[in-house]
């Protein structure tokens, strides 16, 4: 009798492992290591595919930042867009000024203001000169620089001409004072100031000769004085 359940026992567990060898062939192994790998791959895949999304979203990033700086470069470059064209433009524009704005002797000085005020109708009664030292370094461009103090009288709209038309003069005047120094018998005394350049260094003796007037306060001189300069 305790013999058929240990038999029974014997006969399950070798069904069992033929079942199991059944089982366990090397087809099913292949399968089954096919599958591993399947999964293996899928995991794989899906890590790629978050590290690409990641990465992709990164260099977006930094796309947009390289852009920006691309952007500001251009930006602060434009004003040194055709730089030497400027340059070579500004030289011209300073030599063709120096050649025909600026006189060359202390004659071409008071003819201009003589012939400016000769076409305004006002009176040049006094006009003394001084030398500033010379602006330059010995070279063929060297510039002497003069100061004008001038005194005029004449009807008040013919003087305010007279000082418009010298700040547009061909010749460069620069006007540095105007002050009103009084009237004689329904005429403005006007004293004005101003500056100018002669090219080279300036003589001395010239500009002498052609001051008008003498050393004495410009409200007491002579209303009767005569305009110096010619027309132009």
């Amino acid at each position: 009798m305790s013999a058929l359940p240990v038999l029974k026992r014997r006969i399950s567990q070798g069904e069992l492992a033929d079942r199991t060898r059944g089982v366990v062939t090397p087809l099913n192994l292949h399968w089954a290591g096919l599958g591993l790998l399947a999964l293996v791959n899928l995991y794989l895949l899906l890590h790629m595919l978050f590290a690409w999304r990641a990465a992709s979203s990164q260099d977006a990033a930094a796309l947009a930042n390289q852009r920006m700086l691309l952007t500001g470069a251009q930006i602060a470059a434009r004003p040194l867009q055709g730089l030497d064209v400027k340059i070579e433009r500004a030289g011209a524009d300073a030599d063709n000024f120096y050649k025909d704005r600026l006189p060359v002797s202390y004659s071409q000085v008071a003819a201009e203001l003589g012939a400016l005020a000769k076409d305004n109708k006002v009176k040049l009664t006094r006009v003394q000169y001084t030398q500033a030292p010379v602006l330059g370094d010995g070279s063929s461009e060297e510039l002497t620089e003069v100061r004008m103090d001038a005194s005029l009288s004449g009807d008040y709209r013919p003087l305010v001409l007279f000082i418009n038309n010298v700040e547009r003069d061909k010749r460069f005047f620069l006007i540095t004072g105007v002050n009103l120094t009084g009237g004689q018998a329904g005429l403005v005394n006007l004293r004005v100031r101003l500056n100018t350049y002669i090219r080279g260094i300036g003589s001395e003796e010239e500009m002498k000769k052609v001051a008008i007037g003498g050393d004495e306060a410009p409200d007491a001189a002579p209303a009767d004085a005569t305009a110096k300069g010619g027309a132009r």
